[in-house]
């Protein structure tokens, strides 16, 4: 009798799906139009405004007012979808695309309660989570635990997505920090709402894998105690698009040109500039790394609950590596980390429950 060892069959899964995904080269790769320019040296300094040294946290933030509409209702809950002006900074929103300057979020909500005896939690989408169907599905049985469902839909996702970008690959380096920054903007504003507007008693931030991180910043930044959760998420951005499957799907050689090319403009060098400054693709990985370390959530303050902060990762993650997830639990004491057998694509699909009861707990600490 052969023994197999499930964990290794789950860890090949995510690199045969990370294959078939980024390394068969039939899509567009990552960052394929380089850097991003001078929207990339303006989201330098932008997101340096996140971090504990800066002077300003942008609190309260800018306020939404949703134009709301009902996609459905029963007897028991409703569904509605809204539509707002993203709350980015003027400066971000003209680095946005046109298409995502309109912010969509769908609300999933228990009827018959008062919000001040419910909870809300606003789900952030993942890398490639084009959709509200997912996380509904995810928060849609925590409708009996009183526990409202909303839904955001991140810039560079569903009807928000440029019309020149191919699935969830992103153009520009650029392009995966405004959307960071402007998830941010959004889910704080969004929770700002529901505790002022709507009443809600209790709040919570959770996303998977890229929405996770975002997450773990909105809950890092919160003013005042509320549910945190990111499932399978890594540390900060440099892990998945540096060290893991995503260097596989990465435009090195148009970054390293694009780096050459911007050499080339400074210097005024007219022989051609990868060669003559002699920029390597090491150099390249370097750049990116200390562009994406910006996204390292270790750097940003201890949430004002810890306990409430509940961190779900994969034992055997082919993209999220288990070092990663502890680096989140060494910088945040009194955070706890729940893990789930399985690799990082399985668990999206096996883990729900392990999930919902995540979000429930995490609540319950409030």
């Amino acid at each position: 009798m052969v023994s197999v060892n499930l964990g290794l069959v789950h860890y090949v899964l995510d690199h045969i799906y990370g294959t078939l995904l980024h390394r068969t080269k039939l899509g567009t790769p990552f960052f394929s139009k380089g850097w991003g320019g001078t929207k990339l040296d303006l989201l330098e300094r932008m997101v340096k405004q996140l971090f504990p040294e800066a002077h300003c946290q942008n609190w309260p933030p800018t306020a939404v007012h949703p134009m709301w509409k009902t996609v459905w209702e029963t007897n028991s809950s409703c569904l509605r979808e809204g539509v707002f002006r993203t709350t980015c900074d003027e400066r971000l929103i003209d680095a946005l695309p046109p298409e995502s300057h309109n912010a969509r979020v769908a609300f999933l909500t228990p009827k018959n309660i008062t919000p001040e005896k419910m909870a809300c939690v606003v789900h952030l989408a993942g890398t490639g989570d084009h959709t509200f169907e997912r996380r509904l599905r995810l928060g849609g049985p925590l409708l009996k635990n009183n526990i409202a469902t909303m839904v955001l839909e991140s810039p560079y996702y569903g009807q928000r997505r440029p019309s020149m970008q191919r699935g969830a690959k992103l153009q520009c380096v650029s392009d995966l920090l405004l959307l960071g920054k402007a998830t941010i903007d959004e889910a704080r504003s969004l929770l700002y709402w529901l505790q002022t507007e709507a009443g809600y008693g209790k709040m919570g931030i959770c996303g998977l894998s890229m929405g996770g991180v975002h997450a773990a910043m909105v809950g890092s930044l919160h003013p005042t105690p509320i549910a945190t959760l990111p499932f399978l998420a890594p540390h900060s951005a440099v892990v998945p698009f540096c060290e893991g499957v995503y260097k596989y799907a990465t435009a090195w050689d148009v970054l390293r040109e694009d780096a050459a090319a911007i050499t080339q403009h400074v210097t005024s060098l007219t022989e051609d500039a990868a060669q003559k400054t002699g920029i390597t693709i090491e150099q390249v990985r370097d750049r990116l790394r200390s562009v994406l370390s910006l996204t390292d959530v270790t750097r940003f303050p201890v949430p004002k609950n810890p306990q409430a902060v509940i961190f779900v990762g994969a034992t055997d993650d082919g993209y999220i590596p288990r070092h990663s997830v502890m680096e989140l639990q060494k910088a945040w004491p009194g955070s706890e980390v729940r893990w789930v057998t399985g690799g990082h694509v399985s668990s999206f699909f096996l883990h729900n429950d392990a999930f919902r009861k995540a979000i429930v707990d995490a609540l319950d600490r409030l």
